[in-house]
């Protein structure tokens, strides 16, 4: 058994920080650079969010453009990464009685390859994707994670992407500059405390932290992706926040490292 590979959820925020260089995308290439080199990454991301569990299978996953209104640059980046049918099997092992489709169809989004092109640039590591089942309660995604934890001791970096704050809707769209708004910071903060604490299960019940937690989150698809990672999490293992920061009033970007 080697050292026990991290497990991380990362914000993702705008696709454009692919193209960008700035306090996130610098932040993301530094902890590249600190995580042991994996074996390979599997990757949940808010934006294959549907009904069932699938995982993709396919030895060259394409780069999915799963956007519109972007710069024509944007939708020319790749991700050339080599996929892992035997991590895909792997995964559906490990997620038995669930039934988990195998796609080799799919290939990896915005949520995925945004961050991958600077934490590993030379997308040399075999990547799987793992969808979120929209028709599961929060519980089944941590659990899920627990499941995963063996991919851990196999040298797999377990990565999650979404926004633990993502309210569009109060998105300062206009690029005006300001601090978080209130109900923001408040939940990030708290969501901060008890993972330090060790207490992160009680996250599986965010929606019931009140008011804040309710328009921090309004749609579950971005915070689930949290879960798997502190899912993955041992007793008593540490939690750090790589990189941090609110975009937009309404954005976090804050990434969390277990391990």
């Amino acid at each position: 058994m080697g050292e026990l590979m991290p497990a991380v959820f990362m914000g993702h925020g705008n696709p454009m920080h692919a193209l960008r260089s700035n306090h996130f995308t610098e932040g993301w290439r530094r902890l590249g650079s600190s995580l042991p080199k994996p074996n390979a990454i599997l990757a949940i991301s808010a934006h294959w969010y549907g009904e069932g569990i699938s995982v993709t299978g396919s030895a060259l996953p394409e780069t999915i453009h799963d956007f519109y209104g972007f710069p024509q640059e944007l939708f020319e980046v790749t991700y050339p990464a080599p996929g892992s049918p035997g991590l895909a099997e792997r995964v559906r092992q490990l997620l038995q009685p669930h039934d988990v489709l195998r796609d080799d169809h799919r290939g990896l989004d915005h949520g995925v390859w945004s961050l991958l092109c600077h934490l590993f640039p030379d997308a040399g590591i075999p990547v799987v994707q793992l969808s979120i089942d929209s028709t599961k309660e929060a519980s089944f995604h941590f659990e899920a994670g627990r499941c995963l934890r063996p991919l851990r001791d196999e040298g797999v970096l377990v990565l999650g992407s979404g926004n633990i704050v993502h309210n569009l809707r109060a998105y300062r769209w206009d690029g005006s500059s300001g601090p978080p708004f209130d109900w923001a910071a408040r939940f990030e903060a708290e969501a901060r405390r008890i993972m330090v604490e060790g207490n992160g299960e009680r996250l599986v019940d965010y929606l019931q932290m009140g008011q804040d937690a309710r328009l921090a989150s309004p749609t579950p698809d971005h915070f689930l992706p949290l879960l798997y990672i502190l899912g993955l999490q041992a007793r008593d293992e540490p939690v750090s926040f790589p990189v941090e920061g609110i975009e937009g009033g309404s954005l976090s970007m804050l990434s969390v490292k277990v391990g």
